[in-house]
């Protein structure tokens, strides 16, 4: 039984969700494999085989791969799947987007965001926005799985040894083609790998307010900047900002909500996180029921109060 993870990586280095997929695939057992696909992707192929457990790294490296098109990396992957019981992509924009092309291509059904492995065949996912708990079993010969980062450990980086071998690379689908990417930069963590995140709700009233009141914050903590699918939509945060389950999940070490009420759409996003502080002036607040500490106080006089104290 050989187990492949499909590595999420920016052509230089590897993605934090693959660390806590190969720990899906380990719970798994057996042989792990890490594709990595891209183009000039030598250095991410050699952080894969660094990471303890693996035993073997495949690198596929050609122009096609370049931008992880879903419709390449799909057929990539078919061209080894033939020697794998389990094929697991982390659950995120990436993995979601070529996941469901390898299932439908192998003629079986995708088990999404695993949580948990109970066996080679039996996995445990959240439905109902993370308010109950599917058990899954599978008779498939082989399982295509996503893989939510929250539910296991990050894989130490470093500790393996495992072999690179080249692959050849699939040639261009022509279905699809990049045009182009504009991405933020930011100084800040990674909002998903962030280890404290401050968040700010549709209470904070203007995108003014919202940088006026959250960011203090976030700067005194060295911490990442969430939001509501409220204050989103409000259009106070930027979207990738978002944490819900239509945004991002996340489990950092300490999560600070600042006037979120808590609808069960956001407390699917990051209920799991370590610590959890709500500062909300509504008692009734269901953030309230899933935080570890909770301040009954208007926000706007606390979060000003607290950055003072740090």
């Amino acid at each position: 039984m050989t187990t492949l993870v499909i590595a999420e990586h920016d052509n230089a280095s590897l993605k934090g969700a693959t660390l806590n997929t190969i720990s899906a695939a380990a719970a798994i057992g057996g042989d792990i494999h890490v594709l990595v696909a891209g183009h000039n992707a030598g250095a991410a192929a050699q952080a894969a085989s660094q990471i303890a457990g693996v035993s073997k790294v495949l690198h596929a490296d050609g122009p096609a791969l370049a931008h992880a098109l879903a419709e390449n990396v799909a057929a990539q992957v078919l061209a080894v799947a033939s020697n794998y019981s389990h094929i697991l992509f982390a659950a995120t924009a990436n993995g979601k987007n070529a996941a469901p092309r390898v299932a439908a291509l192998l003629d079986v059904a995708q088990i999404s965001e695993i949580s948990k492995v109970v066996s080679t065949d039996t996995f445990e996912r959240p439905i109902y926005a993370g308010n109950a708990i599917a058990t899954v079993q599978s008779s498939d010969s082989v399982k295509v799985i996503t893989v939510r980062g929250t539910g296991f450990d990050a894989a130490a980086a470093t500790g393996g040894s495992a072999a690179v071998e080249s692959i050849a690379a699939v040639a261009d689908a022509g279905s699809s083609s990049y045009v182009g990417s504009e991405i933020a930069k930011s100084d800040r963590p990674e909002l998903t790998a962030a280890k404290i995140i401050v968040s700010g709700g549709r209470a904070l009233g203007s995108a003014e307010k919202f940088q006026e009141v959250i960011t203090p914050l976030a700067d005194k903590l060295g911490a990442a900047i969430g939001a509501s699918r409220a204050a989103v939509d409000a259009g106070y945060a930027p979207n990738d900002w978002q944490v819900g389950q239509t945004g991002k999940i996340v489990a950092p070490q300490l999560y600070i909500a600042c006037g979120i009420s808590g609808a069960i759409q956001h407390l699917a996003g990051m209920k799991d996180s370590k610590v959890i502080v709500a500062i909300n002036k509504d008692p009734e607040a269901p953030i309230f029921s899933v935080a570890d500490y909770g301040l009954e106080a208007d926000l706007f006089q606390a979060v000003p109060e607290l950055v003072k104290q740090l």
